[in-house]
């Protein structure tokens, strides 16, 4: 006859118990629970996998659209606002641009679609629709 196997055993991962149950299982082997009340325990994850997750998250070793507008930032507006205004990043498809002269600000609000455009029109920037201009 052969014996049962159980389920359990053929897992990779041991059994979890609930946390009342660990905290009085520390009790009977009198043991202190020493895990924070609101800790919410999770699966491991393979290291390999969340360095990659990242890598992608924060575009390390790869070309960003940040980056090649950055790259082409003097093209765009010309060297002389280039030299007062920075691209920052794009959220929801508005390019973040910090100015730190008021007259390059108006110079750029009032040629925003424009810029806007020839931004489109760069590898990767299809998304950026228009320009969130703010002084810094």
């Amino acid at each position: 006859m052969k014996p049962k196997t159980n389920v359990r055993q053929m897992s990779e991962e041991p059994f979890q118990f609930s946390r009342i149950a660990e905290e009085m299982i520390g009790d009977l082997r009198r043991v202190p629970f020493q895990e924070p009340k609101r800790q919410r325990k999770r699966a491991t994850k393979d290291l390999a996998a969340l360095v990659e997750e990242l890598m992608v998250k924060y575009q390390v070793g790869r070309d960003s659209p940040e980056q090649t507008i950055r790259d082409h930032w003097p093209d765009l507006v010309g060297k002389a606002n280039a030299a007062y205004s920075h691209p920052v990043t794009i959220e929801r498809g508005r390019l973040l641009v910090l100015v730190s002269h008021a007259v390059v600000r108006s110079e750029l609000f009032h040629h925003r679609e424009g810029i806007a455009e020839k931004i489109r029109q760069l590898a990767g920037c299809k998304d950026v629709r228009n320009l969130n201009i703010r002084a810094g």
